[in-house]
């Protein structure tokens, strides 16, 4: 058994949460350095936070924006090519996540390495929390590792992720009324050769009252094909969800973008613009910003 908490994280990381000030970068240095043979002093943060003083009640999360293996790792044996397919992170998902920050002026925290090193979106344990094969892929640096080696994975990346996910939640919270959490993620068009039809997908679990006006807001655009719990299911897929809005009885949904659509800028400036107005409209409903239990 592990020497820390039922919850698996770090001392560091349980004494942290729930703080006054906003989280930053230096607050998940204790988690950083636990994992200190992984990140390097030329590596990245394990989050990027934005708008960290943000007042509208939305908390925007990207579990997946980024390709990024830290230099311990060697790219876990794996070419560029293989680093730019969707394997390794959701394409086009962080630069929307961002542009949606700025319009609706909210805050957001997006992972910071690759979903390959660990997949933040997964309860580490999981078997596909750290995969040895994505879409006929062996990834040869994930093979055949050992119980000290998947808990350091989750020590440096995952834990300090999501604890900074509970800080920024726990500031909305605090300063009211409560808030809502969407998570942005993007879609391949085609998996496994099987072609996906979807423009948009909105995925959730029990709570319909930020995805059932999602979808049909979302619906009401002209030529979109919306899907509903496509083409994941968040009943089966939505361990950020649950584990910071879900179980607190607090709004949530996915929202799954297409990864043609946000191929370029231009792309990613309309899904923005669209994916702010259909928000702000929901956010204004006054029964969304309030617990309750489904």
């Amino acid at each position: 058994m592990r020497a820390d908490g039922a919850d698996g994280r770090s001392a560091a990381t349980r004494r942290a949460v729930g703080g006054a000030a906003p989280p930053t970068a230096e607050a998940g240095a204790a988690d950083q350095r636990l994992g200190g043979a992984l990140i390097g002093a030329e590596d990245p943060s394990p989050f990027e936070l934005i708008n960290p003083y943000a007042t509208p009640p939305l908390l925007l999360v990207c579990d997946h924006a980024s390709r990024t293996i830290p230099a311990a790792l060697a790219g876990l044996g794996l070419d560029r090519q293989a680093l730019d397919r969707h394997i390794a992170w959701d394409i086009g998902a962080a630069p929307l996540t961002r542009a949606l920050a700025r319009r609706l002026e909210a805050a957001a925290v997006l992972a910071g390495y690759s979903r390959l090193v660990i997949d933040v979106n997964r309860q580490p344990g999981d078997p596909q929390s750290i995969v040895e094969s994505s879409d006929g892929t062996v990834i040869p640096g994930n093979r055949a590792l050992g119980f000290a080696e998947l808990a350091v994975r989750a020590e440096t990346f995952h834990w300090p992720y999501h604890h900074v996910v509970d800080q920024a939640f726990a500031r909305l919270r605090r300063i009211g009324p409560e808030p809502v959490l969407v998570s942005v993620h993007t879609f391949t068009p085609c998996l496994g050769g099987a072609p996906r039809p979807w423009d948009v997908g909105i995925l959730w679990n029990h709570d319909p009252r930020l995805a059932v006006p999602l979808i049909d807001l979302l619906r009401r655009e002209p030529g979109l094909c919306v899907g509903d719990n496509e083409p994941y299911s968040g009943r089966e897929l939505a361990y950020t969800l649950n584990l910071h809005a879900g179980a607190a009885g607090l709004p949530n949904a996915a929202i799954e973008v297409r990864q043609d659509h946000c191929a370029t800028e231009t792309g990613v400036a309309r899904w923005a613009e669209l994916l702010a107005g259909v928000l702000t409209r929901i956010l204004r409903m006054p029964h969304l910003h309030r617990i309750a239990e489904f």
